[in-house]
């Protein structure tokens, strides 16, 4: 672009912050580091890309930096400063997520060298000091800082303005002609002047409409690689299109019509997981890693924001206890986090963990409940993780109640001081123990937490490979890999059997069970989470849970949350094909259970 800036000046002010200002990379790729500039209420800790822009107090400190960006002129987004250690890379990618679809991303190197290499596409450049660029995002780019010293850019994302696309047309591009003549401004630095920015405040939906969801699967399908399965794929968008605009009719943004949305989306994103497996867009990414961050992870994902403006989130504040006569003077409705093995259950624990007045064991509680007589495995022949209301006595209701009782501590380390307490407890082999924890808390309250399970059995598989996870290692008559996470009944069908089929067993027995149970629950006993809406929006899906469960909520969440302490290997949408072949082998063995999970979240 025409501009050129003192880089003395930028380098003056960059260079004046600590390194404790510095943030990791989101995604915490080695040697990449960021400093927020401008963020969802000025916030620097939050990484979001959904809510208002604001700047931070980081910005405020910087002058030049602020003429800059009103120089460029535009609407800003999410803009930082972004450092590149010594011989680091930003690794081959391309931006394909709802926020950068219609976004231009702007570079201003402030600390560079020649030897700092930009690839986009088929090109590679130096971005020098001083520069203003833009580059097509949906290609795929990648930077190689070749020496040892640290590059650091202004990044910055913006819908643009007419200011702006005026100076894109009176820009430049590498390899093609029209340099004869073009000169680029000096935009020296103003002393004592502050000029006002213009920041973006509205950048989700609430619901998509159907004009914009239709926009974004044209495109999406336009950059598809040929291929024999693209025409059923646009048969299939072009179905769920139609559909999505019947309920726009019906509903608009009403609350109401929100299931019907999500069952659609479900559906929609079912059928295209299976059809689109072969197809890949011209950038090099498989249409379902672009699909769900561009469509299937947003089309919903404003609900409760106000169409057209946003609010931040209230703190959540608990309701009253209901009035029941035969109430718990214990244990006030006690929160269980079920689903099937690595389902993201431990992150979701520990996230809501964090609520004022939940009090949790710190960890799974496999000993508390396995330690009673007569509940280990090993007293029952090892049949299985699996307890109903039949192995409750007296007895044991009490010294369960009791052992909790001694371990629970708030999330400030502090023990229980008063009752009735809000108990949180999470262990994975409680998915086989639904009637056995509601008959021993009667007011016990379920959130069956949801996961894709591709994602899910590849997990397991990455779970028993790692040897982290071995509840049985002497399991009788058991052969291969020693026994890992629950024991399911009808286990010693499946010795000797290849171990995608062994998590497959695991993943569909344990998952009927659980809908078995859920089912048979009081209405308003059992709650809904899906993990990737948890993931695309943690303080708005912990915000629902929290009001669905009458628990207080008074934390800000990040975007991005950190690990949980069972993470095997780094988190990415991708990760699940590692093991795609295993998978697909049995994932037609699931599809009845698959479609009734599926149902049952909808509902």
């Amino acid at each position: 672009m025409p501009l050129h800036f003192d880089t003395e000046r930028l380098s003056e002010e960059v260079l004046a912050f600590d390194r404790s200002c510095w943030r990791l990379h989101p995604q915490k790729f080695p040697g990449n580091f960021a400093l927020p500039l401008i963020s969802v209420n000025g916030n620097p800790d939050n990484d979001a890309i959904n809510g208002p822009m604001r700047p931070t107090a980081y910005l405020e400190q910087c002058p030049y930096l602020t003429q800059v960006l009103h120089r460029i002129g535009a609407v800003w987004g999410r803009t930082r400063l972004m450092k590149l250690s010594g011989h680091a890379e930003v690794a081959p990618h391309a931006d394909v997520s709802y926020y950068w679809r219609e976004r231009t991303r702007v570079h201003v190197p402030i600390v560079t060298k020649p030897t700092v290499r930009f690839f986009c596409g088929e090109a590679e450049v130096n971005m020098a000091a001083g520069e203003c660029w833009i580059f097509d995002t949906w290609r795929s780019h990648k930077v190689i800082n070749g020496d040892e010293d640290e590059r650091i850019h202004l990044v910055a994302d913006t819908v643009g303005s007419e200011g702006f696309w005026d100076l894109v047309n009176r820009g430049r591009a590498p390899g093609h002609p029209g340099f004869e003549g073009w000169r680029e401004e000096a935009v020296a630095a103003t002393p004592e002047e502050r000029p006002t920015l213009i920041y973006e405040s509205v950048n989700v939906p609430v619901v998509m409409t159907p004009w914009e969801l239709q926009e974004h699967l044209v495109f999406l399908l336009g950059e598809v690689q040929p291929h024999q399965q693209l025409a059923t794929a646009q048969q299939v968008a072009t179905q769920f299109i139609t559909n999505w605009k019947m309920l726009w009719a019906q509903y608009g943004t009403d609350r109401t019509g929100w299931p019907f949305y999500r069952e659609e989306l479900n559906a929609f994103a079912h059928a295209m997981e299976k059809i689109t497996a072969p197809l890949m867009l011209v950038n090099g990414t498989k249409v379902m890693d672009a699909l769900r961050p561009m469509l299937l992870d947003v089309a919903i994902a404003g609900a409760g924001k106000d169409l057209g403006a946003y609010e931040p989130r209230r703190p959540v504040v608990s309701g009253s206890r209901p009035a029941v006569s035969d109430r718990d003077e214990v244990f006030d409705r006690p929160v269980f986090i079920v689903s099937s093995p690595r389902s993201g259950s431990t992150l979701l624990f520990e996230t809501l963990a964090q609520a004022p007045g939940l009090f949790t064991t710190g960890q799974e509680s496999h000993g508390l409940i396995e330690g009673i007589q007569g509940l280990h495995p090993a007293h029952r022949d090892y049949e299985s993780n699996r307890l109903d209301a039949a192995a409750v006595t007296p007895v044991r209701m009490k010294e369960l109640r009791d052992r909790l009782l001694a371990k629970l501590r708030d999330r400030e380390g502090r023990p229980v001081s008063q009752k009735p307490i809000r108990l949180l407890e999470k262990t994975p082999k409680n998915a086989l123990r639904v009637p056995f924890l509601a008959k021993i808390f009667p007011e016990a309250q379920f959130v069956y937490l949801y996961r894709d399970p591709r994602r899910t059995l590849s997990s397991m598989i990455e779970a028993w490979q790692s040897g982290r996870f071995r509840m049985y290692p002497d399991l009788p008559d058991w052969n291969g890999l020693p026994w890992s996470l629950l024991l399911v009944p009808g286990w010693r069908d499946l010795i000797g059997r290849p171990l995608q089929e062994i998590v497959a067993a695991q993943w569909e027995t344990t998952t009927r069970i659980l809908l078995d149970d859920l089912e048979a629950l009081a209405p308003g006993r059992c709650h809904v989470a899906r993990y990737d809406a948890f993931l695309m929006d943690p303080a708005a899906e912990v915000e629902r849970l929290c009001g669905a469960l009458e628990l207080e909520w008074d934390r800000s969440l990040d975007e991005v949350l950190p690990l949980s302490r069972h993470t095997v290997t780094e988190p990415a949408s991708d990760k699940w094909r590692r093991h795609e072949d295993l998978i697909e082998q049995v994932v037609p063995g699931l599809q009845a259970t698959l479609d009734r999970a599926e149902r049952f979240v909808a509902r």
